[in-house]
C-alpha cells in the first residue's frame, strides 16, 4: 500500500494570510519592468521527460494510479504526455524582498504530464540532481502543466508562476500580472495588476518571512525556508543543497518547493505523493 508521506505539504505551504486586491501602479517612482526568469535548455527538459518516461518511473506510477483501487496496477498502462517537460517557476523571495532587477518568479523544477488508462492524470516534478534529471515528487492533477497551457494563450511569451502561500496561478510579462486561477483573482482582482503593485502586496505579505527572518528561524509552516528539505534519492545519504545550473534549473530545489513540497523519490521504494484538491480557472 502507497504511503502518503507529504500529506500536509500545502498547509505548511499556505500562510493563511488575507491578500488585498492591489491596484496598478502608474506614478513616476514606478520600476521598470523586472526582468524574465532564467529558463531551461530544451536538453534539460527533454532529459527530465525522459527520466519521467524511465520504466522505473512508471512502475510507480502504475502503482500511483492504482493507489485507490480506482484500477489495477497491472491495468493502469501509464503514459507521459508530450515530448519534452514544463518548467515551472515559483514566485521569486528576491522579488518579494524588493530586490533591484530580480524577476518575479524563479524556476523550481521541470514537470511533466502523465495519465493512467481509466483517465486520471499526475503531475511529475523533476530536478537536477548529480548530472541528472530526476523524478522527486508525483503529484494528483496536472496544474503545472494546465496552467502553463493557460498562461500562454492569455499572454503569449509569457512567464507563468505560482505563488504557493495561496495557491494562485499566474502569467507574467513585462510590467503586467494576471491572474490564472480563483486564488489569483481574489489575490490581484479579474484584470490583474503591474508588477510593481504585486511586489507591494507580496512584500507585505511575506516580507517578514524570508531567510534570516525571526518567522522563518522559529520553523513555523509557511515561511521561505533557506536550505531545501529535499533528501537524497540514494539511501542513506544526506540531504544535497540546492544550486543553479547554467540554463536556470534548480539542481535539486529551491527555497519555496524546499519547503515541503519536494520529496525525493526512491523509485525502488513505495512512491511518495501529495495529495491536492483541482483547482478550476
Amino acid at each position: 500500500m502507497l504511503k502518503a508521506v507529504l500529506a500536509g505539504s500545502t498547509a505548511a505551504l499556505l500562510l493563511g494570510l488575507a491578500a488585498p486586491h492591489a491596484s496598478a501602479d502608474s506614478g513616476p517612482a514606478a520600476r521598470p519592468a523586472p526582468p524574465a526568469p532564467s529558463a531551461p535548455s530544451d536538453a534539460s527538459r527533454g532529459a527530465a521527460h525522459d527520466a519521467a518516461e524511465a520504466p522505473k518511473t512508471l512502475d510507480t506510477l502504475s502503482r500511483f494510479f492504482a493507489r485507490e483501487g480506482a484500477v489495477t496496477k497491472a491495468a493502469a498502462e501509464p503514459r507521459v504526455a508530450g515530448d519534452k517537460a514544463v518548467p515551472v517557476y515559483y514566485l521569486s523571495p528576491d522579488f518579494v524582498a524588493g530586490k533591484k532587477d530580480a524577476p518575479v518568479a524563479r524556476m523550481e523544477f521541470l514537470a511533466s504530464k502523465a495519465v493512467s488508462s481509466d483517465g486520471q492524470e499526475a503531475s511529475l516534478w523533476s530536478v537536477r540532481q548529480g548530472g541528472s534529471w530526476k523524478i522527486v515528487n508525483i503529484a494528483t492533477g496536472d496544474d503545472e502543466t494546465r496552467y502553463a497551457r493557460v498562461g500562454a494563450d492569455k499572454l503569449p511569451g509569457g512567464t507563468v508562476f505560482h505563488e504557493p502561500q495561496i495557491n494562485g496561478w499566474y502569467v507574467t510579462k513585462g510590467t503586467r500580472v494576471l491572474p490564472l486561477d480563483k486564488d489569483a483573482v481574489r489575490a490581484v482582482g479579474a484584470e490583474g495588476t503591474s508588477t510593481d503593485a504585486y511586489r507591494k502586496r507580496v512584500h507585505k505579505a511575506y516580507g517578514d518571512k524570508l531567510p534570516g527572518s525571526a518567522y522563518a528561524k522559529s520553523g513555523k509552516a509557511g515561511g521561505y525556508a533557506e536550505e531545501p528539505a529535499a533528501t537524497s534519492a540514494k539511501a542513506g545519504g544526506a540531504p544535497e543543497s540546492a544550486s543553479s545550473s547554467s540554463d536556470g534549473a534548480m539542481t535539486v530545489a529551491s527555497s519555496v518547493a524546499g519547503a515541503g513540497a519536494l520529496v525525493a523519490l526512491g523509485l525502488s521504494g513505495a512512491a511518495l505523493l501529495r495529495r491536492r484538491s483541482r483547482r478550476l480557472s
